[in-house]
């Protein structure tokens, strides 16, 4: 998928607009509620596109900014509670998601409280909720005195609070992926709208719903999480009845990074999607056929790369690299340029 794949919506709610996109196709699967997001400039990252572009070749993917934020109304403040998280949700589905037909929940992050709330709220409409990096409380996130400090950060330098989380939201990456998710964070909301955020975090309580949720529900959490203590999704995962927990490896808290492709196979899988299992010293099914030179390309295919890039960066000829595509998704079995992509971060090719 490229950036020009995304068209923007709107739906509104009390006077405020909320912007939405919609990729893919099949049933909906909704991502959002966290608390910072910006739909243009996460499709601009081509980790995220990817990502959710393998989700898309099986869902329709459904985003949103909530309100304050990102490209939605930047006049109003975020929600404040998860009944106001909810109030958001149920409007955009009014207008993304109309009708009874069932929807899957993806709920990453602080978006776990407002995925649950909804799955119990209305357990006629979710046939799957995924729980990935979440938590129930949000005062078990860090020490009163730490959470303080870090409001207080925020509040009288926004740019430094970008920075430090930053550091803890991206661990393992360079100086310049931290330079693009700080500027990220403050395109995505104000000095204000950060920090009310941020606080809403904290006082979120999902334990009085999450015990109702009837929804078969899948809890993903990576062990090192430094945003979200692992512990944390244990504890989510033991209050939704039957619930499956997985523990990932990696230290990652989006789900993009790192080891990308374990949480796009556990997910798929519970979604009921088909999976391919990477087989040991190959890549699964027709990727076992491809040469060396078309492993190459496709590398740089699932990075985001056009045919032109590709072709200098490799010393090709425009024409080589379109025929060398074609063949790769020969061979894959695969419709398009993009379930390519989406086929390599399946089986961990890049």
């Amino acid at each position: 998928m490229q950036p020009e794949d995304q068209v923007i919506r709107y739906a509104e709610l009390d006077g405020a607009s909320i912007a939405w996109s919609a990729v893919g196709s099949g049933p909906p699967l909704v991502i959002g509620g966290w608390w910072s997001s910006h739909l243009e400039l996460d499709w601009r990252n081509a980790g995220f596109r990817r990502f959710v572009g393998a989700l898309a070749e099986h869902r329709t993917v459904i985003r949103y900014d909530r309100p304050g934020a990102g490209v939605s109304d930047r006049a109003v403040m975020p929600a404040r509670s998860l009944e106001e998280e909810l109030a958001t949700l149920e409007a955009l589905l009014e207008v993304a998601a109309p009708g009874p037909g069932p929807i899957s929940l993806f709920g990453a992050s602080s978006g776990g409280g407002v995925a649950s709330l909804f799955a119990a709220r209305h357990p006629e409409r979710v046939d799957r909720l995924v729980l990935y990096g979440t938590y129930a409380r949000g005062v078990d996130l860090a020490p009163p005195a730490a959470r303080e400090t870090m409001l207080a950060i925020i509040d009288q330098h926004w740019g430094l609070g970008s920075r430090v989380l930053a550091d803890l939201f991206l661990p393992d990456a360079t100086a310049e992926e931290r330079d693009e998710f700080v500027e990220f964070q403050r395109r995505s909301a104000s000095r204000e709208v950060a920090l009310a955020s941020l606080r809403a975090v904290y006082d979120f309580d999902a334990t009085g719903h999450l015990g109702d949720v009837l929804a078969p529900t899948l809890v993903l959490h990576r062990r090192a999480d430094r945003a979200i203590p692992f512990a944390l999704g244990k504890d989510v995962a033991s209050r939704i009845r039957n619930a499956r927990f997985v523990a990932l490896e990696g230290d990652d808290h989006f789900p993009w990074r790192g080891d990308s492709g374990t949480v796009l196979r556990e997910t798929l899988a519970f979604l009921g999607a088909p999976v391919e299992t990477p087989q040991p010293g190959a890549a699964a099914g027709g990727g076992a056929r491809l040469t060396e030179r078309e492993r190459e390309v496709l590398r740089l295919v699932a990075r985001g790369e056009t045919d032109a890039e590709i072709a200098a960066r490799l010393v090709l000829s425009a024409h080589t690299v379109h025929r060398h595509i074609a063949n790769i998704r020969t061979k894959l079995g695969v419709p398009s340029r993009t379930a390519a992509a989406a086929w390599a971060l399946r089986n961990e090719l890049i």
